[in-house]
Order: structure tokens, then C-alpha cells, then sequence
């Protein structure tokens, strides 16, 4: 299935039904008054998280979503059907925003989570309602409210517990490959990951969901290489693990680049705890390694060990780390919740 983590949609709910003009007509009842139902109500959009989504790929060739407009009032007081309801599903993690594509309407963050993005319209009153001592034949009934219809944004944000980041070609696919039953596209040139991954890690009898996003470029966060949009999918982290390439021609250069991205993008990420690796150390005299651990880590760059994702050396202590930041993350958020707000007068 192709990944698509941005969509625009149009919607439009239902109108609602006009009221009725109707008047009783029997045998032998000459004056049967007024007797026209009410129209039915418009069918409301609803968007909707469910289990099983993980791309937004159905609304690229389904953009426009209409609910039914109710029925028509009619005679003998019936009031017409109401119109059925549109409901859009999409993964959890999805953003909702208006037209400008920057005011959130809702965050689906949960699976089972509803919003209620336009309601359908209310059904118009039959001319039963406007029977009165002075007028016992009113030929008058309501409109039914006409129906909203919203441009809209759907933008998806993976849940993930431990984010990837680092240049292009830093072994990013290569490591989640390692550790995980994932199997991302990984070959030795930049960019070969277009778009993000989500592996399942296991160690020590427990699980965490990690994501891989494409490489990091300067003016990332600006939208170069899209950048921004790949930086969405790694805030709601609870941790980062930072790979450095220990072939690159300028590791420290490109620990700092990505350093310069995470604080200019916002969204909490500068802030957010790392473990900064170094990777690829397969490559390297065990010696050289240490020596350029030694080197980073005397400019400030906090290096935690030289690692290799395609042999696995030193991958299980990472992980291990990864497991222990994320329950040190999630634990403050459950206390941050469960904290009381303090009453003022």
C-alpha cells in the first residue's frame, strides 16, 4: 500500500428536509386542518480513528465526501427520513485542519476517537407548527437549514515511541532492519528512504515502536526535501536516537546540522531527550572508532558508543537504552495528567 501522509478533502453535509403544506382530507370532514410533517434532518461528516490505517492513500482518489440531505416533509404528519451520515476513517495520529492548513481542528490521537467536522442541517417545520387560533389554515412551512460545506486538511503524524534521525545515507533503514521485523529499501546512495517506516523492537520481553524517516538535509524544516513534513512524524517520540555516520566526511558537521533542524522545526523536538550513536563503525579500525568517539565527544557532542546496524554490534545496549528513556518519558507524562490543577478562588 502506498504511504500518504497528507490529503486535502472537501465535505459537505446534509441539508435538511423542507417542512410540508398539507391539509387533512377525509369523508365527511370538510375542514380537516393542517397536517404537514416536518423534513428531515441532514446527515452530519464525521471523521473517525479505527484500528488497521496507516497511510491516508483512500482520500487521494476519494476527495469529496457529501452526506444525504433529508427527506421532505409530508402529509398526514409524517416527517421525512433523515439524511445518512458520512463518517471519514483515517489512522490514529491524524491531524484535522481548516483550509489554510494551519488551525487544528482535532487531533485523532487514539483509536475509537470521534469529531464531528459538520453538522447536517435541521429539518424545516410543516405547516402544522404554524397553526394558530387566528389562522387555522396556514399555507406556510419552513425551509430546511441549508447544508456547511469545509475545505480540510487531513494530515497524518505516526505514533511511534522512539524516533530515527540523522543525514541521508547515516544507516537509519539499515539499523531498523537490524532490530526489528520491518523491511525498509536500503541501499548505499542518499534518499533511499522516501518515506517513513515503522518497525517493531523487541528486547528484554518488551516491545516499543520505532520510526525511520528519510534523512535530514539543512533547511529541513523550512521544507527542503520536504523535510517538514518527515519531522511531523517523529513528535509525538518519546526519544530520539541520533545516528552519525562515522564515513561521513564531516561527522560533527552533520551532528550539527541536525541539531540546527530539530530546534528550528519546533514543536517540542529540540527538547525531546537523544542518544546520539555513532554507526557504521564496521567500517572502521575498532581502534579509529574509539578515536573519533573520543574526538565528538571533546567538541560536546554526546556520543553513547560506535554501533553497527548491519552486524549488530552494540545494537542490543542502544536498544536497551531506547526501552529505559521511554519509560522515563511516558511515567512523567502519566504523572504531568494525573497531577491536580490547584483551585484559586
Amino acid at each position: 500500500m502506498k504511504f500518504l501522509d497528507q490529503a486535502k478533502v472537501q465535505i459537505r453535509s446534509g441539508g435538511g428536509g423542507p417542512g410540508c403544506i398539507s391539509f387533512r382530507r377525509e369523508k365527511y370532514v370538510e375542514f380537516g386542518g393542517p397536517d404537514g410533517g416536518d423534513g428531515g434532518r441532514g446527515g452530519d461528516v464525521w471523521a473517525e480513528a479505527v484500528a488497521g490505517l496507516n497511510t491516508l492513500i483512500d482520500y487521494r482518489y476519494r476527495q469529496h465526501l457529501k452526506a444525504r440531505n433529508g427527506q421532505q416533509g409530508m402529509g398526514r404528519q409524517r416527517t421525512g427520513k433523515d439524511g445518512q451520515a458520512v463518517t471519514l476513517k483515517v489512522p490514529a495520529g491524524t491531524e484535522i485542519l481548516d483550509e489554510d492548513n494551519e488551525t487544528v481542528i482535532a487531533d485523532l490521537t487514539h483509536e475509537g476517537q470521534r469529531v464531528l467536522l459538520a453538522r447536517g442541517g435541521n429539518g424545516g417545520w410543516g405547516n402544522l407548527h404554524f397553526k394558530s387560533s387566528i389562522n387555522q389554515a396556514p399555507r406556510r412551512a419552513n425551509p430546511g437549514q441549508p447544508a456547511i460545506e469545509r475545505t480540510l486538511w487531513l494530515r497524518l503524524k505516526l505514533i511511534a515511541d522512539a524516533g530515527v534521525v540523522g543525514v541521508p545515507n547515516a544507516g537509519k533503514s539499515t539499523f531498523l532492519a537490524a532490530c526489528s521485523n520491518a523491511r525498509p529499501k536500503i541501499a548505499d546512495y542518499p534518499f533511499t528512504t522516501l518515506h517513513p517506516n515503522l518497525g517493531v523492537i523487541a528486547i528484554d520481553e518488551t516491545e516499543f515502536v520505532m520510526a525511520d524517516i528519510p534523512g535530514l538535509i539543512e533547511g529541513a524544516h523550512e521544507g527542503r526535501g520536504v523535510g517538514d513534513r518527515f519531522l511531523g512524524h517523529i513528535e509525538r517520540c518519546a526519544v530520539l536516537l541520533h545516528l552519525i555516520d562515522a564515513t561521513g566526511a564531516d561527522p560533527l558537521g552533520d551532528y550539527r546540522v541536525i541539531e540546527r533542524e530539530l530546534a528550528a522545526y519546533g514543536g517540542g523536538l529540540e527538547a525531546k531527550p537523544r542518544i546520539v550513536v555513532l554507526n557504521k563503525s564496521d567500517a572502521l579500525a575498532p581502534s579509529e572508532a574509539d578515536d573519533l568517539v573520543t574526538l565528538l565527544q571533546g567538541e560536546g557532542v554526546p556520543v553513547a558508543r560506535a554501533i553497527s546496524g548491519a552486524t549488530g554490534h552494540g545494537v542490543p545496549a542502544v536498544l536497551r537504552a531506547l526501552r529505559a528513556e521511554i519509560d522515563r518519558t511516558r511515567a512523567a507524562e502519566r504523572s504531568a495528567l494525573e497531577e491536580p490543577v490547584p483551585w484559586t478562588p
